[in-house]
């Protein structure tokens, strides 16, 4: 069990509305507040034994969450003793399989706000899409992206969740179950819907779930063969998520 799972653990947590960030924080003697912030997302400031965590006043509900439990984490791995300041790319849930301070404090947010031990029976028996995750992301008060990512690392099935801008394939993130040898491709085919999402204004929120050529989607090894069943979301103007599902 993580260190972010034992805490919730410690407090009885059963359900995912019981997950106070400000609570918890305080219990660790960290206390957060809410402010303008130029040119970070959050930072704390600690000492030996207690810690101030700021975090940026106007962002969604779900960014702010995790930057709460990004800075907790900071403070429970011993990084805040003294300052920590992170900015929007160091607080992503994408980012917590590195080295490092940032990967660590990412890997323990996304454990707080999706702990394993409720996430994994909720989301037992769903679907493997975007609807899924958008549905149980409610539930956590967490991001679609995030949430997306910890579906697709708990599912049994072989999947990826990548993100697009309109320059370049910005991440992606696979399963342990996806084969080696096969990645997302860096640039979208215009025959799928999340390519209408990326260069058309108009079109906006979630895309239906089609079942495609694998081609479309990765390339490596088997790509050509593969069928897969996908989904995307356009999260901001100019960058779409999706999420790919392997069917053979």
């Amino acid at each position: 069990m993580s260190k972010a799972e034992s805490i919730l653990r410690s407090y009885g947590v059963d359900h995912p509305k019981q997950i106070d960030l400000e609570a918890i924080a305080h219990d660790l003697d960290a206390t957060v507040r809410y402010r303008k912030l130029d040119g970070s997302e959050a930072r704390i400031v600690g000492n030996g034994s207690s810690a101030i965590i700021t975090v940026k006043e106007n962002g969604l509900r779900s960014r702010q969450r995790f930057s709460i439990a990004h800075e907790i984490g900071h403070w429970m791995e011993r990084h805040g003793r003294g300052g920590f300041i992170c900015a929007k790319e160091d607080i992503s849930p994408q980012n917590d399989r590195d080295k490092g301070a940032e990967a660590q404090a990412n890997a323990f947010a996304s454990q707080l706000l999706l702990p394993s031990y409720l996430f994994d029976p909720m989301v037992a028996g769903l679907p493997l899409t975007l609807d899924t995750a958008d549905k149980i992301g409610k539930e956590f008060q967490a991001s679609l992206t995030a949430t997306a990512i910890k579906l697709v690392r708990c599912s049994e099935r072989p999947a990826v969740v990548v993100c697009h801008s309109q320059s370049k394939r910005e991440w992606f993130v696979t399963g342990a179950r996806f084969p080696e040898g096969i990645w997302a491709v860096t640039e979208l085919d215009p025959e799928t819907d999340a390519f209408e999402l990326l260069y058309s204004s108009a079109a906006k929120g979630k895309t239906t779930i089609r079942q495609e050529p694998g081609s479309r989607w990765l390339s490596g090894r088997g790509a050509r063969e593969a069928t897969v069943r996908t989904q995307s979301v356009k999260v901001v103007e100019g960058v779409v998520v999706s999420l790919i599902a392997l069917e053979r």
